[in-house]
Order: C-alpha cells, then sequence, then structure tokens
C-alpha cells in the first residue's frame, strides 16, 4: 500500500521560476516578510528555467498549498504560463495569484491572466497579503484585479533575514537601498514612477551588517540610480571600505547601477579607495545620439558621461558594463556605429549590446508608427525592424551583440580583440560577425577552439600576418589556461564560496 506523505501545516505559497540557480528572488522574500499573522503559513519555493512543467507541478501540489501567488517576468512568462495551465487541469481548487512587472501592464491581453483567479498590479507587499486573507477567511474577493497599494517604505518589512544560509553560500544577494526612479526613458518600466524613494538608510545598512556577519560577500543592488543622492551613496560605499580595510584577504563584492552624468569629486574620491576587484557598475549610456534621446526622454550630458566613463577607466579599480540599445526610434546602423565606437574609444570592460524589447506598460510604443516600430509577439518582445533599420540589418546587429558577448565580453580574446577591431571598431567586428554566421550558421554552441580557428581564419582573410595572429591566440589560450577564480574568505555559518564575479576575474586577469 502507498502511503500519502502528511499534509504540511502550509497554506499560501510563493513561487516563481528564475533565470538561474545564482538568481535569488528578492520580490517573493519581500511578499514573505510582510505577510503578518499569515507568515507561519507561508512557504518560498523557486524554481530554475528549462524544468520540466509536470516537475515544477508536482513538487509544488506536494505542499498542499490553498493558495499560489506567482512571481511573473519577461524571462518566465512562457514556462509560468505552461505551469498555471497543468495547476488549472490538475488542481482547480486553488486559487493562483498573480504578481510581477510583467502581469501589471496589459492584463486583459494575457493568457495566463485570463487562466489565473486574481492579479495584484504594481507593489506587492500590502495588497497580497490582504488578498491571501479574503481567500482563506472571506468574504472572497470580487475584483480579480487588484492594484497594489504602495505604502511608505518605512511600513514595509524588510526581507534580507529570509536569505537562508544556502542563499549566502551559492546565490547573488539582491538589495536595494531606494525603489523607483526620477528619470524618464520610455523604454524602461522605471519610467512610470513618479520619483525615487530611498528606504531608512541606517535600518538598511543594519541588514547588511547582519547579512556580512552570516558569510555574505557579493552583494548587488537593484537600485536603477545609485548615484542619486551622493550623501547616500558615499555612506553605502563606506559600509563596503570598512569591510575590505578590516580584513584586505575577506574581499566583498559591491555591484550598483549609476548614471554616467553624475559623479562629482567627492563619490570619485570614494570610488578611488576600493581594491582590484571589488566594485562593479553597470552604466547605461544607451545612445549618444542627442535627437535619439530626445525622443525616449532621456537626459544625459553625454560629454559629461563620456568624460565620467574615461576617468572611471583611467583613475578607478571599478570593472565598468556599460550598456547601448540598438533599434532606438529615429536610430540607423551608421548613427548606432557612431556611438559604439565613441563608446569604445573610452576602454570599458565590457560594452553589452542590448536590442530593444517592448516591456508592457513602457511609453516607447507611442513611437509605433511613427517609426515603423515592429516588436516580436512573443517574449521578450525584441524589435524586428524599424523605419531605419530593416529586419535583415536588425538580424545582423542581433548576430554582432551574440558574438560581441562570444569574443570581447567574455575575456577569452584578450590579446587578439586589439587587433581585430583596429581604428574602426563597429565596421570591423561586423564584418567578423557577418563571416562567421556565413560560415557557421550558428550564433550559439560554438566551441571554443572552434570559435578561435574562425577567427584566425578570418584574420587571415584580411591580410594579417599568421603567425602574429597565432602568437596572439596562443597567448589568450594561456592566460585562459591560468585563469584562477579568487574565492572569498569563509565568514560564518554560511561558509560563504562564491567566487570572484567572472566579469571582475576577467578584467584582473586580462
Amino acid at each position: 500500500m502507498v502511503v500519502s506523505p502528511a499534509p504540511l501545516a502550509m497554506t499560501i505559497l510563493l513561487s516563481t521560476i528564475n533565470s538561474r540557480y545564482a538568481h535569488a528572488s528578492l520580490g517573493l522574500r519581500y511578499l514573505l516578510a510582510n505577510m503578518g499573522d499569515l507568515q507561519p503559513q507561508t512557504r518560498l519555493q523557486e524554481f530554475v528555467s528549462g524544468s520540466k512543467t509536470t516537475d515544477i507541478v508536482e513538487k509544488i501540489l506536494a505542499h498542499q498549498p490553498r493558495v499560489i501567488g506567482f512571481g511573473v517576468y519577461i524571462w518566465n512568462v512562457e514556462e509560468t504560463t505552461k505551469v498555471v495551465a497543468m495547476l488549472k487541469r490538475v488542481a482547480p481548487e486553488i486559487a493562483i495569484v498573480l504578481g510581477g512587472p510583467e502581469v501589471s501592464y496589459e492584463p486583459g491581453e494575457q493568457t495566463i491572466v485570463q487562466m489565473a483567479d486574481y492579479l495584484v498590479t504594481g507593489w506587492g507587499e500590502i495588497t497580497f497579503p490582504q488578498l491571501c486573507r479574503a481567500i482563506i477567511h472571506g468574504p472572497k474577493p470580487l475584483m480579480k484585479i487588484n492594484a497594489g497599494v504602495q505604502p511608505p517604505l518605512a511600513d514595509i518589512a524588510l526581507p534580507y533575514a529570509l536569505y537562508t544560509d544556502e542563499d549566502i553560500a551559492h546565490r547573488t544577494l539582491y538589495v536595494e537601498a531606494s525603489r523607483g526612479c526620477p528619470f524618464k526613458c520610455e523604454f524602461c518600466l522605471s519610467s512610470l514612477d513618479k520619483t525615487a524613494w530611498p528606504f531608512e538608510l541606517d535600518g538598511f545598512l543594519n541588514e547588511l551588517e547582519i547579512l556580512h556577519a552570516r558569510g555574505a560577500r557579493l552583494f548587488k543592488f537593484v537600485d536603477r540610480t545609485f548615484n542619486l543622492n551622493i550623501k547616500s551613496s558615499l555612506k553605502i560605499m563606506q559600509f563596503f571600505l570598512d569591510k575590505l580595510e578590516a580584513d584586505p584577504h575577506d574581499p566583498v563584492f559591491a555591484h550598483f547601477e549609476v548614471v554616467p552624468d553624475h559623479l562629482p569629486d567627492a563619490l570619485k574620491d570614494g570610488i578611488r579607495k576600493f581594491p582590484p576587484g571589488t566594485l562593479q557598475f553597470e552604466i547605461g549610456i544607451q545612445s549618444f545620439n542627442p535627437e535619439v534621446q530626445t525622443l525616449v526622454s532621456r537626459k544625459q550630458n553625454n560629454e559629461k558621461a563620456a568624460e565620467n566613463i574615461r576617468w572611471l577607466c583611467e583613475h578607478s579599480h571599478a570593472h565598468l558594463h556599460v550598456d547601448l540599445i540598438a533599434g532606438l526610434p529615429g536610430e540607423d546602423v551608421e548613427s548606432f556605429a557612431r556611438g559604439f565606437d565613441k563608446l569604445h574609444a573610452l576602454k570599458p570592460h565590457e560594452i553589452q549590446f542590448g536590442i530593444l524589447k517592448r516591456l508592457r506598460g513602457t511609453p516607447i510604443i507611442r513611437h509605433t508608427q511613427t517609426y515603423g516600430l515592429v516588436f516580436d509577439s512573443n517574449p521578450p518582445y525584441t524589435i524586428l525592424a524599424t523605419d531605419r533599420i530593416d529586419f535583415a540589418n536588425m538580424q545582423r546587429l542581433v548576430r554582432f551583440a551574440r558574438y560581441w558577448d562570444l569574443i570581447a565580453n567574455s575575456g577569452r580574446f584578450a590579446h587578439t580583440l586589439p587587433m581585430i577591431l583596429d581604428s574602426e571598431p563597429f565596421a570591423n567586428f561586423m564584418a567578423l560577425s557577418d563571416w562567421i554566421y556565413a560560415k557557421t550558421d550558428a550564433t550559439h554552441r560554438i566551441a571554443l577552439e572552434r570559435l578561435a580557428a574562425l577567427v584566425a581564419e578570418w584574420m587571415g582573410t584580411r591580410g594579417a600576418d599568421a603567425d602574429a595572429v597565432s602568437a596572439l591566440l596562443a597567448s589568450d589560450y594561456a592566460g585562459q589556461a591560468n585563469k584562477s577564480h579568487i574565492k572569498p574568505k569563509a565568514a560564518g555559518p554560511a561558509k560563504a564560496d562564491s567566487a570572484l564575479p567572472r566579469r571582475q576575474a576577467q578584467h584582473l586577469a586580462a
């Protein structure tokens, strides 16, 4: 006789599908921290993209929940839709509540919303627990779509104690000192925010102190504008500097997103103190074309931004990951190429070549007719063509972005890349990209040895000296063989074993 497991003392399950195991859902932990009297009845279970739908459903049902809250994002909506569809077939009595940015806008068009019982749009810390109480204890909620109440940040319980020892040991810890963004860039969901709201700083830093004492060493800030309030930025940076100075052999790593044209001397002085490999900045340039910037409501002093990126490269040890977006309204390939070459000349450690996506709810859609914007109807809603860039050339840019990651951002061709790019970085790499695709008809699953051979062959077609090319590639290969990640010293019960972040490791090894 098969004996079923005893029911668990749990009523509500919070769940999502992360793009990879190393990503821990900050949003779900916020919900769990704010469940109030329902917290003892609530559990959190995360899955990883690529898991079988039946496996996910089986593990969810093992908890015997009455309510399931799913966090839905652009990267997991298709997989989550399959999970919700299966749950509704095998356990229709369970109430399914959706939340997250992907379903907070244009819900009427989405299959997953049609299948679910309830939807919380926007902020969920107050509204989701209220909805769960009504589902469980009555009266039954009348409205399917519930607009999330945005409370003062002081009323929100912080979630950081809910990071487990397993999270601390093996995953990136996401933290936020503020929410929202004062800027109105139309391709970004943050353009819908009225402003940025800071959390009470001393309380936030106390939470970081506790995480550090437990062994946390890798912190990724999700703030949209870390350097908006310089006084707060300096205090947060000093927290990390104090840890680094207390024990230089026990490194702490911090990742911040910064606006490029706001870097006063006081902030530069703080940045300058960080040792190599401990600080990463993600910097959004997106476009250097002033007309395009105006079209998408992006306010940016290009000269100041370029000056600050150059300063960071020359006078700090921060690792710079700088973003450009292809396919913005009003920008053609030639304009994008000029921006790419300008950015490359500043010598950031990585150029993230992104392709425009139409995030649900963003104002970018207002340019659709005027600028001929054509987006894929499936996630992640990538731009397919504009009036300035036809479909064929957009696909060339997509392949450029992929090969750029494989060859340039990977750090595997650090010595060879300058010879590839020479004096015309965009034009030369586009030529390489077109050639590789013509040769392989592939952008994925190209082994490193095969990629190196292709690079060597292409350079030979351009008249490069074969011996010089071989020597550069051999140097790169040797560098890959000798690279070793720096591991933080174990601290606290979590015994953190996360390696030095890959990007910083490549920067130091180059």
